[in-house]
């Protein structure tokens, strides 16, 4: 039987005031990861009506103006007024914080919006938000400025449908930037899609030269996702192994596909939400993983009784799995909702994946022995890794001997104040040593291009000279050994040549550290130097230009004729003292950091550029070729 859903299920605990004043607190941040949260919290809304059976179709549009509308043929929000408020229900939800249908009253079982912020969140901080709602046969709209109502509830038309229509503009006084990125969206957009089978979602950008629409409908939910992450790669069996099962008020949907790489990419949810800090469901998914592969194993002889167990390392070894569970009453941890600390998930998750992962082995034999075989594989390589990384690992952080001899130190000690130049060439090594400020700047020349990461089990890895060295350098140990409180340097900067060798080195580097070293990028240790692309050099000044737009309004400035224009190609081109004030100096230069915005499509991305398929990086090239500015014929 289908809950009533009125305004009795709607629970008021306290008002909206901070929310414009703090607007950190509820969104993370005034950036573009705070505007966009923006729009998941609305499209979160509409998924808990999926999550109920009363939605399956959802449509997002970024109109002609900036703004966004999104719309769901859910119940539609409640509109009549609210015992404890007076107000209409819907305006209640607009305009008071914690006030929802998902603290208990009924109105879900099961829903994303924990802390019950979102709605009026996204109210307080736009400019003005018109929300719209189908229900009782009527069409209901009221208008809001700044998180205040501008209007009264009005009965506009008549209709038969149900559901929410909200269209907002963003408070360009409160966020630094109003400019929605699609890429960013249909991300997020696609995901939920994939975690929702059978929920059809349309996004549609309307603004003038970008106008584009997409719909994403997966009735294979999870299971299309892992072949959509898998596209990049190459699977070493065919059919994903999926597992969908409901157990108690809790559902669990699991989908695991091996392919011929080396790094583990598994992501978990919880009710829709992702927690990449993993809970008690990815604790249960990869302790019942070992467990129920290491039985299989030993039962059909592939691993003797003597022979030591494969560790999780071991089986996890090209491992793409998805693990999603809804529950009641969600406990996250802390206000970011990245881990799920539900204990009892723990449990129902290791009994369903014994038994259904089990049960696929069994009848699936030539797949379990593919399984098997590559995780013995990764054990023999595990211990030669063991063996390779004795010898990169430092004692102590002063131990200086240890150090690689073609890394020229900085003198200060305290990591935070230090910072490491991978400098590309000896040459451009060289000028870097000369130029650089000796008491807080590490150089250390790169031979080359290093190892591509992406193609090479760890063992091999540590057997690169150039890779040993980075690892010995930064004192933080590599893969599961890593520990960043061991980091001797709080920036490490990529200084490479602005053509299309120094890019691909670039690359190299970031996968390495992507694959091996992620809490240096997670902790924003990681950035890349900025070099010059021109010197202009007119009458006795000199000027540094460091894109094709700068070089257009300095000619514009100073005029063209007379002048000398240089390309640089490689850092060696320049002197010490050039490049310490154009690329090196705290005070004159740029520096991009790295972050990770979507670690599932950066995944994809690294699998794409460096690994072995070659169809997806052509498609890639053809897609992007237009936006390549300097290319080294």
């Amino acid at each position: 039987m289908k809950q009533e859903y009125g305004a009795n299920q709607i629970q008021v605990l306290e008002g909206l005031e901070a929310v414009r004043l703090r607007p950190g607190m509820y969104i993370g941040s005034t950036g573009p990861r705070g505007l966009h949260h923006l729009v998941y919290e609305i499209v979160d809304n509409s998924i808990d009506e999926a999550l109920q059976g009363y939605c399956d179709r959802i449509y997002v549009c970024i109109n002609e103006d900036g703004s966004v509308t999104t719309k769901d043929d859910g119940r539609g929000i409640p509109v009549e007024t609210h015992p404890k408020t007076g107000k209409s229900t819907l305006e209640t939800v607009l305009t008071i914080l914690h006030a929802g249908g998902k603290f208990g009253g009924g109105g879900y079982k099961v829903s994303g919006g924990l802390h019950g912020v979102g709605i009026s969140v996204v109210n307080g901080l736009s400019e003005w938000l018109v929300a719209e709602v189908y229900r009782n046969g009527k069409i209901y709209r009221q208008s809001y400025k700044k998180g205040i109502t501008d209007s009264e509830l009005e009965i506009v038309g008549e209709s038969d449908h149900t559901g929410t229509i909200i269209q907002f503009m963003p408070d360009a006084t409160i966020f630094d930037d109003i400019v929605f990125d699609y890429k960013t969206l249909e991300t997020r957009l696609r995901e939920l899609a994939f975690l929702n089978k059978g929920v059809r979602i349309v996004f549609e950008d309307k603004r003038p030269g970008q106008e584009q629409k997409k719909e994403f409908l997966y009735d294979g939910g999870i299971r299309e996702f892992v072949e959509y992450l898998n596209s990049t790669k190459t699977p070493i069996h065919e059919n994903v192994v999926y597992i969908d099962k409901k157990i108690q008020d809790c559902m669990v949907e699991i989908a695991i596909q091996y392919t011929d790489g080396y790094s583990e990419n598994i992501l978990s949810f919880a009710n829709n939400i992702d927690t990449h800090e993993g809970g008690a469901h990815l604790a249960g998914f990869k302790a019942a993983l070992t467990k129920t592969v290491n039985e299989y194993a030993k039962r059909n002889k592939l691993l003797k009784e003597n022979d030591a167990n494969l560790s999780g390392e071991d089986i996890r070894e090209g491992l793409t799995a998805v693990v999603s569970v809804k529950l009641p009453d969600p406990q996250f941890e802390g206000q970011t909702k990245t881990k799920l600390g539900n204990t009892r998930m723990r449990g129902i998750v290791d009994a369903v994946t014994v038994e259904e992962l089990g049960a696929f082995l069994e009848e699936n034999p030539q797949t379990s022995r593919i399984i098997v075989d590559k995780a013995l594989r990764a054990q023999r390589a595990r211990e030669a890794a063991k063996r390779a990384r004795e010898l990169t690992r430092r004692k102590t952080v002063l131990e200086s001997t240890s150090l690689p001899g073609k890394l020229a130190d900085c003198a200060e000690k305290d990591p935070a104040k230090s910072e490491i130049f991978l400098v590309e060439g000896d040459s451009a090594g060289g000028s870097a040593k000369q130029g650089r400020d000796r008491y807080t700047q590490a150089i250390l020349p790169l031979r080359g291009k290093i190892l591509n990461v992406e193609k090479s089990r760890l063992d091999r890895i540590l057997s690169s000279d150039e890779i040993k060295n980075m690892i010995t350098a930064y004192g933080c140990g590599v893969g599961n050994d890593f520990d960043l409180e061991k980091a001797r340097y709080h920036k490490i900067v990529i200084m490479t040549d602005a053509d299309v060798d120094g890019a691909h080195i670039r690359t190299l580097l970031l996968t390495f550290f992507f694959r091996y070293m992620r809490p240096l990028i997670d902790n924003g240790y990681v950035y890349i130097a900025q070099p010059p692309l021109y010197k202009v050099k007119k009458q006795k000044k000199e000027y540094y230009v460091y894109s094709d737009k700068q070089l257009e309004a300095l000619l514009e400035e100073i005029g063209k004729s007379g002048i000398e224009l240089q390309r640089y190609k490689g850092l060696g081109e320049m002197n010490p003292e050039q490049l310490w004030e154009t690329t090196m100096n705290p005070e004159t230069r740029t520096l991009l950091q790295v972050t990770i915005d979507d670690a599932t499509e950066a995944d994809r991305i690294f699998s794409m550029l460096m690994g072995d398929k070659v169809g997806p990086r052509k498609e890639f090239i053809e897609e992007n070729a237009e936006f390549v500015k300097n290319l080294d014929i």
